[in-house]
């Protein structure tokens, strides 16, 4: 009897083994076959008519014209860029007139992602995962932005068609900023705005000042560019980020309103919406008061989490749509100043958990804070004097967090900065060295009336650029990214005594030089010298709960590395 339940027994085992087996085989033909439908799916194209818009003449070197609009780098570096007509019209013109300035960016882009994601397997996989999100984004975009996107797209190189079509490649690039929250834990790198109105300017009048922390490299934010757009239809408007891209990072139209956004953190995005550059463009096209701005937002979806801060000549004053997947705020300070860093304070969001630990674990707060402070007891700020908060790097107090903590409102990585008058229809611009550069400010007025960028005003550089600590955050800075490939990317890399010693003395007061150093030594198993690194690092202003407690687990993970 036993051997007959033995038997019964081993060959239950293999039914089951086999019943599995194939079930196996079901799931990975099953996900076989739907990478292939992803991955080999384009995005439709709009439908556009023919048009044949010539092609452009070349004035001078960087300086190109095409009927009424135009190309050219300024004498500060900056590229700006007019363009005017229907959607598919200022499409092509814009591709025409800056082809090898997008196809620039898109290989600084792709080899953005060739150098963190190597592996050939790991890159599907990121298809795959993004295939998912935003299989659906036509739906989710006017058609209007679509056939715009599409002209753009025909001055595409071919050179990355295997990666997908060109149209499908632009409009994941327009969802870069929202696909990057969704791939990163939700992450963001901090931006920092405010607003100040009547008793806090010299005129008594609107001024936003903003840094836009959107960082892919040194690289792509050399080559920034300004754009005026005349559209058929709504309103004339200057957009500042780079080109190929239609969306809106900061911006201000003809009717004074302006537009910045910021990430945030709550609900996690379950598919393809709307990019929130997308929604801030039609913001800015098509809105001219805060309360039609308000209703632009509330009846789109949006695919991650952002706050919007709106601007208002005819309002005189600034307000956060704050928005997440499934939910829509409105924040008002009532006051003279507005402060808006990574973190919601509508009352739609004040019991919202995950905005609630990311005011108490990021690093949102401290920048909120370090705002606020260098705006109390102040009042009559000018454009200088807001640039001044801009490029602060100190912390709480007056302390210091070294050089490059995102814990600080310059935390020198910002692809650019900008300083807005809506009332006075001024845009402020940075130009080189994240916000450190001279700004240039273009009245939108003169620029539209004359379809030529028009510069009025100018304000100094930073000091800062000219002294031996900038130059000593340079070389501090190419030091980080060799261990970053090492540590991320297994680069091979060994520093010299001397290479670790001016690593440190370059940027000491910076708990991200020893978290750096002590992730170097975890990589080369030197348990003992990690051990130190992080030691030293837990006692600098780190940026963030977050990242205390990632330091803790370091330790902790070296001591018991070391028995």
């Amino acid at each position: 009897m036993s051997n007959v339940i033995l038997f019964v027994k081993l060959l239950l085992k293999y039914v089951i083994r086999f019943i599995l087996f194939i079930i196996e085989q079901v799931i990975v033909i099953f996900h076989l076959a739907l990478v292939y439908l992803i991955l080999n799916a384009e995005i439709e194209i709009p439908i556009v008519e023919d048009i044949n818009i010539g092609k452009r003449i070349k004035i001078s070197e960087n300086h190109y014209v095409l009927k009424n609009n135009y190309l050219k780098k300024n004498e500060f570096g900056i590229w700006e860029m007019y363009i005017e007509g229907d959607p598919y019209e200022r499409g092509l013109i814009y591709g025409e007139l800056s082809k090898e300035l997008i196809q620039r960016q898109e290989d600084i882009f792709v080899g953005q992602i060739n150098d963190f994601v190597p592996s050939n397997f790991a890159q599907q996989f990121l298809r795959l995962f993004i295939g998912m999100f935003i299989s659906d984004l036509p739906k989710n975009i006017p058609l209007e932005n679509q056939q715009e996107i599409y002209g753009i797209s025909k001055s595409f190189s071919s050179r990355y068609d295997y990666i997908a079509s060109k149209y499908t490649r632009i409009l994941n690039y327009h969802a870069a900023h929202d696909i990057g929250h969704a791939l990163n834990d939700y992450s963001m790198v901090g931006c920092t705005s405010f607003a100040l109105k009547d008793e806090m300017t010299a005129d008594s009048n609107l001024m936003i000042g903003r840094n836009f922390d959107f960082y892919v490299g040194d690289e792509f934010a050399n080559d920034k560019l300004l754009l005026f757009v005349n559209p058929t239809k709504g309103y004339s408007f200057a957009s500042y980020s780079w080109a190929g891209f239609t969306g809106v990072a900061s911006g201000l139209n003809e009717k004074g309103l302006s537009v910045t956004i910021n990430a945030s953190k709550s609900d996690l995005p379950t598919g393809a919406k709307m990019p929130i550059s997308i929604l801030a463009r039609e913001i800015l096209q098509y809105a001219s008061t805060i309360d039609e701005a308000i209703a632009i937002a509330k009846k789109r979806h949006t695919f991650v989490s952002e706050t919007l801060m709106i601007g208002s000549a005819i309002d005189k004053k600034a307000i956060l749509i704050e928005k997440s997947p499934t939910k829509v705020g409105v924040y008002d300070s009532k006051q003279s100043k507005l402060v808006c860093s990574n973190h919601y304070q509508s009352s739609t969001f004040k019991k919202d958990k995950v905005n609630s630990a990311n005011i108490k674990e990021s690093d949102s707060k401290f920048r909120f804070n370090r705002v606020g402070e260098l705006l109390a007891d102040r009042t009559k700020f000018t454009p200088t004097r807001v640039l001044s908060i801009l490029r602060d790097q100190y912390g709480f107090k007056n302390d210091t967090l070294g050089m490059g903590n995102p814990r600080a409102i310059n935390q020198l990585i910002a692809h650019h900065s900008v300083i807005i008058l809506p009332e006075s229809y001024m845009f402020y611009v940075s130009t080189t060295n994240y916000q450190l550069g001279e700004f240039i400010g273009f009245d939108l007025k003169k620029t539209f009336k004359l379809k030529k960028g028009t510069i009025t005003e100018k304000l100094k550089p930073s000091t800062f650029l000219l002294s031996s600590e900038y130059k000593q955050f340079k070389s501090f800075k190419a030091t980080k990214k060799r261990i970053s490939h090492y540590v991320i990317l297994g680069k091979e890399l060994t520093l010299t005594a001397t290479e670790i010693k001016d690593f440190i003395t370059n940027n000491q007061e910076s708990y991200v030089t020893f978290e750096m150093l002590g992730k170097y030594y975890l990589k080369k198993k030197n348990y003992n010298a990690a051990h130190k690194m992080f030691t030293i690092a837990i006692t600098k202003n780190v940026a963030s709960l977050n990242i205390k407690m990632g330091l803790e687990n370091l330790i902790k993970d070296c001591q018991n590395k070391k028995k």
